[in-house]
């Protein structure tokens, strides 16, 4: 029968260890790798319930509508039909449009992004209900910014519904129409 000394008892535990480090490695990446591969699946099965929900009955993806888009054969017209349109609404809402005037786009931002800044005087709840046609008709307009403030002091006098004066940051896109 064979006898180790100390220095191979050491040796070939050091070499067991060794090797059941390695399959225990190796058996944790397996595993690993299972769990992976069945998220991919779930994920995978969870995005093909919900492509049909975002296609349209012809089988394309649903774009938006013509009129989300200001349409004008140039990016000036543009940004006076999004003026115009924010009159309108200012005058739906009697509201006072103090200034409104174009800013310059962003430096990461698309070549179709129309920005304007406008200052209105309003009440609180025309205020609520322009901010809400503004976001949810058409054509699309995104509020990045909004500011509001008393319009006048009031000499710590309560108003119910005291007039506002809110400066708003506006984003519309336009395309490109006939002249």
């Amino acid at each position: 029968m064979w006898r180790l000394d100390r220095e191979q008892a050491v040796s070939l535990l050091v070499l067991v260890l060794l090797i059941l480090t390695c399959v225990c490695a190796a058996g944790l990446s397996l595993q690993m790798r299972s769990d992976a591969g069945q998220e991919l699946a779930e994920r995978r099965d969870l995005l093909s319930r919900l492509e049909p929900r975002m296609r349209a009955d012809t089988g394309r993806p649903i774009a938006a509508p013509p009129t989300a888009f200001l349409n004008a054969p140039t990016q000036g017209i543009a940004s006076a039909q999004l003026q115009a349109y924010l009159a309108q609404l200012a005058d739906l809402q009697h509201a006072g449009l103090m200034s409104s005037g174009g800013e310059a786009a962003k430096r990461d931002e698309a070549t179709d992004t129309i920005r304007l800044q406008a200052t209105l005087e309003m009440n609180m709840k025309a205020l609520r209900a322009m901010l809400y046609q503004l976001e949810s008709g058409t054509p699309y307009v995104f509020v990045d910014a909004l500011t509001v403030q008393p319009a006048s002091a009031t000499a710590g006098r309560i108003i119910e519904d005291p007039t506002l004066r809110a400066t708003l940051s506006l984003r519309a896109f336009w395309r490109r129409g006939t002249p």
